[in-house]
């Protein structure tokens, strides 16, 4: 996907060209078999650039071509031209369960094309994504069990013997300890994406349990948690893999915070296209 996107590049002559992507071009790679489907992307990503203070006419520039349809005939379509902060934001607005979305999102957010450096993206994002799947987690099982008695109290006391679960009996205050966290802080902002994942499994798991079974009160939801826990750690546990020994991560805050700075650079860095006219 690199070099094919790395191909796809154009640039207008001269020292301070622009680099820009044609959206037709785009397209097929980034798995949208119709047009109408790829236009309803950019136009997401026009909103979200003006949203951003930035003028979509310097990244989005509506051009039209000719394109052969046979026996030596033409007709004219439309298109776009696309800088590459444009494309980053095209890429923002589609599926990241798509690995052609996933790979763009990080391949149009750095400025040099190093291998390292794309991969390095494409971990954080994966990393921040992981995080946001267990915040609505465990705020749908904290809205869930709120229903059935338990308050915010009891909640985090759930939490707790879950963590304790999954980390070989360290509790979230011994884990913060562990790591040097802040109490005041989450302790799942600073673990490994895999540790994220495993929470938010056994999260996943229980909220479904507690459905199902129309589980009521703290205790009989904590031996719930508890299990899963316990079964998630278990699995990890047969491959060799400790949550407990895994090394903290860097603040996730700062990460997001990282990210929206970059994006404004990129707005910046990725230049203001060229006014062309109609594409021949």
């Amino acid at each position: 996907m690199q070099s094919q996107f790395d191909a796809l590049a154009r640039k207008e002559p001269g020292g301070d060209a622009v680099e820009f992507w044609f959206a037709r071009d785009l397209q097929a790679p980034l798995g949208y078999a119709r047009w109408e489907n790829f236009m309803t992307a950019i136009k997401r990503a026009i909103e979200s650039c003006r949203t951003t203070d930035f003028d979509p006419e310097h990244h989005f520039r509506g051009v039209t071509k000719m394109v052969a349809i046979g026996s030596g005939a033409e007709r004219t379509i439309d298109d776009f031209m696309l800088t590459r902060y444009a494309c980053y934001l095209i890429a923002q607005n589609g599926d990241p369960r798509k690995e052609p979305i996933a790979f763009a999102q990080s391949y149009f957010a750095v400025q040099t094309r190093k291998q390292e450096l794309i991969e390095e993206r494409m971990n954080l994002i994966r990393r921040l994504e992981a995080r946001e799947k267990l915040r609505a987690s465990e705020k749908a099982l904290s809205d869930n069990i709120y229903e059935r008695g338990v308050d915010d109290a009891g909640f985090g006391r759930i939490r707790s013997k879950g963590d304790a679960a999954l980390f070989g009996g360290h509790t979230t205050k011994a884990m913060k300890d562990k790591y040097g966290i802040t109490q005041t802080r989450p302790l799942a902002d600073f673990l490994p994406t895999l540790t994220i994942a495993a929470k938010n499994l056994a999260t996943e798991m229980t909220n479904h349990n507690v459905q199902q079974a129309d589980l009521h009160g703290e205790s009989a939801i904590t031996n719930e948690h508890v299990q899963n826990n316990t079964s998630v750690r278990q699995m990890l546990d047969d491959r060799g893999i400790k949550p407990e020994a895994l090394p903290a991560e860097e603040d996730i805050k700062k990460l997001e915070r990282r990210v929206k700075t970059d994006e404004k650079k990129l707005g910046k860095k990725s230049g203001r296209l060229p006014d062309l006219g109609s594409e021949p």
